[in-house]
């Protein structure tokens, strides 16, 4: 039921008071609805109407006609000027409110409303109650067909082209929430006709939340979406509007660009086709953004050719989202136009079909998607295109040729199209060994530019995971290996046997590839590791032949340290066993020759040491830091035992390592300066104790001997050489016998 109440300026209404009240009402009205509707009550003459009008010119002062909700309650409000009130005063007007339960208007526009039966007119001082209205019944001057007919006859200028642009605005405050669209003209029917067709080109339920008033003397402040005034209001209140849509009925509008949906409203009117409308609101229901894609979805459904591709593409969404809501009429009209749809309207509506068991439509959607998958690989321009066009054949269970799929990819390959990642994610299973065939074939003929547009590091590790597919093309197996194993140290191994499986007339690229994978030489243990892999190979490949020998130098420094480790020395091991000869082999032998030297006895030591001074054909580096550290490890052992090693020497080697002792001594004690602090004094006791002693066993070594003769012979370093000779005559005579005759000096205290 709805609920009526009129409201105007009286002498006395019915709390016995004058003015403005509420004059009449249906008895049981709500709580709250009289407050609720009191804000809207209002209405003010345009000002170029009369002042002072009398009855004849009432009737052209324009009727409001508002429609809006009241705590959930749709209010239809029609106010009308009156003029003059009880005391003679202008200004009086006559409101006739109907306020309804929220499902009263279901399948009626409120626009039809515009001259329902039951409005009045006039108040009606002897009746203050006020009947219920159990339908509220549309008036005959707005039914659809007539503003069909009305439109076709409109004018000025082209009546369609206004209503594509009106229907937009109208859209968009909806979809926003928030704005209005007014609509000017000096007839207000004008106005309220223009309002229903509008409401008719919507969803029911769309035109249910669209609010207007017929007219208003402050646009600016109305709070409804559509709002109709007069020229001479909005020419004084366009200055400071807020809103930014407004339609001057009078002139009409030039052709512009109107959406999809407003020209498919169009169109309908111009047909006309009603049918059309109401086809448009099963598609697109109440806040459904979806208006594009049903208006793309009708046309196709009419066999309209100028659909584009995107707007397939939302009309296909809308297909897959919706499912079963689609009305059945939709898929069934679309399948005269399968054979020249898209893609992925043609799948959309094959799975349609197929769920609703309808076999031949879903058997001729096979056909296009099979044709359109075979388009669409022969035009695509990105990999990521291939793998959709790949998917959408798997969803609708129709093969597509690998060759097709391999074509692609290599073209696109060629061309530098380096998006692999999304391609080989989103691509089906079936399909993506083809892909990746058509990617590595297509590399393979590609510029240099391009090739390294595709050959990322994320590239060239997705390629990694598919090094079997890489061999039958070498030149891009090469780039990809040596990409991966020069960023991922941990795949090295692996990366060199993939590189040592490619054919051989590639010797030159694995080569290289090679040189990339192993820029950074490897440690101990995973050049060890690489030999028991691949040491069968090593030795041929140049790049791999010289790693052990990097490998020892890097550990040889400093001082040799590293080469004591256990790493060092079972890779030493390991290349004694599997490359004896060459280089390596030496650096190997070196490696051992250094253990020796620092832990076997003089005699041993000796042999190790004038294997590392001789080491012809090893690398330098090594060879010299293996000596200078195993000098330093033999440093702190007892004189008698440096000198017997230093006997056991050729004079060469012999003088080799007393200039390495004596480098390693403090430099006051190395210069023969003093005097000497703590330990530096007995470093050059035991140096020059070790010289003694090489000469009782009859060598000599000048460099040596002149630094101790230099050493002993100041004053202090006498007395304290002699302290430190002093259990050993022989030693102190040979001290003696080193200085010469005479006393010793007594500077340099």
């Amino acid at each position: 039921m709805a609920w009526q109440l009129h409201y105007t300026s009286a002498r006395r209404g019915p709390t016995g008071r004058a003015g403005f009240q509420f004059v009449a009402e249906t008895p049981g009205l709500p709580d709250g609805v009289r407050a609720g509707v009191t804000p809207y009550l209002s209405y003010r003459p345009p000002p170029d109407a009369p002042p002072s009008p009398d009855d004849s010119e009432l009737g052209l002062f324009p009727v409001s006609l508002l429609y809006d909700r009241v705590d959930g309650r749709p209010l239809l409000l029609r106010c009308s000027y009156l003029g003059r009130d009880y005391s003679g005063r202008y200004g009086n007007f006559f409101a006739h409110a109907v306020v309804a339960e929220p499902d009263e208007l279901e399948g009626v526009r409120p626009a039809e409303l515009w001259h329902a039966p039951h409005w009045t007119h006039r108040p009606e001082p002897e009746t203050p109650v006020l009947e219920s209205l159990d339908e509220l019944v549309p008036g005959a001057a707005l039914d659809p067909e007539a503003l069909a007919a009305w439109l076709s006859a409109s004018g000025p200028g082209d009546p369609y082209a206004l209503l594509g642009r009106l229907v937009d605005a109208v859209a968009g405050v909806l979809g926003r929430g928030h704005g209005r669209v007014v609509l000017v003209a000096d007839d207000v029917e004008l106005v309220a006709r223009w309002i229903a067709v509008v409401s008719y080109s919507l969803p029911v339920a769309a035109a249910a939340r669209l609010s207007f008033v017929t007219y208003t003397a402050d646009p600016d402040g109305a709070a409804q979406r559509l709002v109709g005034t007069t020229p001479a209001i909005w020419a004084s209140a366009q200055h400071h509007a807020s809103h930014a849509s407004a339609f001057d009925l009078r002139k009409g509008v030039r052709d512009g660009d109107a959406s999809r949906f407003a020209r498919t409203v169009a169109g309908c009117w111009r047909g006309p086709d009603l049918a059309g409308l109401d086809a448009l609101g099963e598609l697109a229901p109440l806040n459904d953004p979806a208006q594009e894609a049903a208006a793309a979805l009708l046309a196709l459904c009419r066999g309209d050719a100028t659909v584009t591709a995107a707007e397939e593409g939302a009309a296909a969404e809308l297909l897959s989202r919706r499912g079963p809501g689609i009305p059945e009429w939709v898929w069934r009209d679309l399948v005269p136009g399968v054979p020249s749809m898209g893609l992925d309207l043609a799948l959309a509506l094959h799975e349609r079909a197929r769920a609703a068991g309808a076999a031949e439509v879903a058997r001729q959607c096979s056909l296009r998607v099979t044709e359109g998958v075979s388009d669409a690989l022969a035009g695509a321009s990105a990999l990521a295109e291939i793998a959709a066009a790949a998917g959408v054949a798997g969803r609708a269970g129709v093969p597509v040729d690998p060759a097709e799929v391999s074509a692609a990819a290599a073209r696109c390959a060629r061309r530098g199209g380096g998006d692999l990642g999304a391609a080989l994610a989103g691509c089906p299973g079936g399909s993506r060994d083809a892909l990746l065939d058509g990617v590595v074939a297509g590399l393979a003929g590609a510029r240099e530019r391009e090739r390294a547009a595709v050959l990322t590091p994320g590239n060239c590790d997705l390629l990694y995971a598919h090094a079997g597919r890489l061999r039958a093309v070498p030149v891009i197996a090469c780039a990809v290996l040596a990409s991966v194993g020069r960023r991922r140290p941990g795949h090295r191994i692996p990366v060199t046997g993939e590189l040592l499986r490619l054919d051989g007339e590639t010797g030159g690229e694995v080569d290289a590839a090679l040189g990339e994978v192993w820029s950074e030489p490897p440690s101990a243990g995973e050049c060890a590791d690489l030999l028991d892999a691949h040491g069968d190979a090593m030795a041929r490949r140049p790049a791999l032949a010289e790693l052990p020998s990097r490998t020892f130098t890097r550990l040889a420094f400093p001082g040799g340290d590293g080469l004591t480790e256990p790493a060092a020395l079972r890779l030493a091991e390991r290349v004694r066993e599997v490359m004896p000869g060459g280089r390596a082999g030496r650096d190997a032998a070196l490696v051992r020759a250094y253990g020796k030297a620092i832990t076997a006895g003089p005699a041993g030591a000796a042999r190790a040491l004038a294997d590392l001074a001789d080491a012809d054909g090893a690398t330098p580096q090594l060879a010299g830091e293996a000596f200078v550290g195993a000098a330093r490890r033999l440093c702190p052992r007892p004189p008698a035992f440096r000198a017997e090693l230093l006997a056991a020497l050729s004079p060469s080697a012999r003088a080799r390592l007393g200039a390495r002792w004596t480098a390693e001594l403090p430099g006051r004690a190395r210069a023969g300066r003093a005097p000497l602090r703590g330990a530096e004094v007995g470093q050059r006791n035991e140096l020059v104790e070790v010289v003694l002693r090489l000469r009782e066993r009859g060598v000599t070594e000048p460099a040596l001997e002149a630094w101790a003769r230099a050493a002993a012979t100041r004053w202090l370093a006498a007395k304290q050489l002699d302290v430190h000779l002093a259990r050993s005559p022989r030693l102190r005579a040979s001290l003696r016998d080193l200085l010469g005759d005479g006393p010793p000096s007594r500077g340099g205290r």
